[in-house]
């Protein structure tokens, strides 16, 4: 039998469509409301476990986002691989520093996150051609601490990193946004994935709260991307208005852990 509620099941599937929908309309973002979602929409109470079983459910969205991308050849596989291989050993080890870290304190951390992610989010990016990023050579020692120290920082807290990954990418390979952004994806899943498993190993992931998830995440993810071809046009106005969610939902979580913590 569910260890959830009917109310709690739907809440589940909703919110995984909340964090698919913000992934298929802007690109990015959604995976970092996951976790408040299960933790104050859903009300799970343990942080772990929420943390566990959303970095599964995006792992597996983001497997699923990367097929289109692939089909469409936006996808450059050296790079995406160099990126990915140290940063899923950065995942497993932040893992297992995010388990050592008091509840509180990891979610206190993870609100900070959440404001400095929305920070970047309202930063304008300047796109490439594709023709200006086809000559550059990928710079091995350049892309691998830059995939490690990502991975890790994804792994601490239990997120896909779509939004540290496409800046290091950016930043270590030289390639353009398009390409970036299809290239994390497969960075996300191997991320969110090494971090799922590390989790699952000491029982910390609700394999329920995933299925759940994963269901409203591809439903979600489906209308979102049908919607964002129709607002091309207003993609800046969407990242500001869900910067400032971002932003918002930060600020209560930080209220919410420092009264626990007894800081107020």
């Amino acid at each position: 039998m569910p260890h959830l509620s009917a109310v709690q099941i739907l809440l589940s599937i909703l919110s995984g469509g909340i964090v698919g929908f913000t992934l298929g309309l802007i690109g990015g973002g959604g995976s970092i409301l996951a976790v408040p979602l299960l933790l104050y929409v859903v009300g799970l109470h343990d942080p772990h476990v929420v943390i566990g079983s959303t970095a599964l459910a995006v792992s597996v969205n983001a497997f699923m986002n990367l097929i289109p991308h692939w089909r469409a050849g936006n996808i450059r596989w050296r790079p995406a691989v160099l990126f990915a291989i140290p940063g899923a050993v950065g995942a497993y080890v932040g893992s297992v520093f995010g388990k050592m870290v008091n509840d509180n304190e990891i979610l206190f951390l993870f609100a900070i996150l959440m404001i400095i992610i929305a920070i970047l989010m309202l930063r304008p990016r300047k796109e490439k051609s594709h023709e200006e990023t086809q000559g550059l050579k990928v710079k091995t020692f350049r892309v691998v601490p830059v995939g490690f120290s990502t991975g890790a920082v994804a792994g601490f807290f239990g997120i896909g990193g779509g939004f540290l990954i496409v800046p290091g990418l950016l930043f270590s390979t030289g390639m353009g946004l398009i390409e970036a952004i299809a290239s994390s994806l497969f960075s996300v899943g191997t991320f969110g994935l090494t971090t799922a498993i590390s989790y699952a190993a000491s029982g910390l992931v609700d394999w329920f709260v995933v299925i759940l998830y994963i269901v409203g995440g591809l439903a979600g993810g489906v209308v979102g991307a049908r919607l964002a071809t129709r607002m091309s046009k207003n993609k800046r106005y969407l990242s500001v208005i869900f910067s400032v969610v971002i932003i918002l939902v930060a600020c209560y979580m930080l209220y919410k852990n420092l009264i626990a913590l007894h800081i107020f």
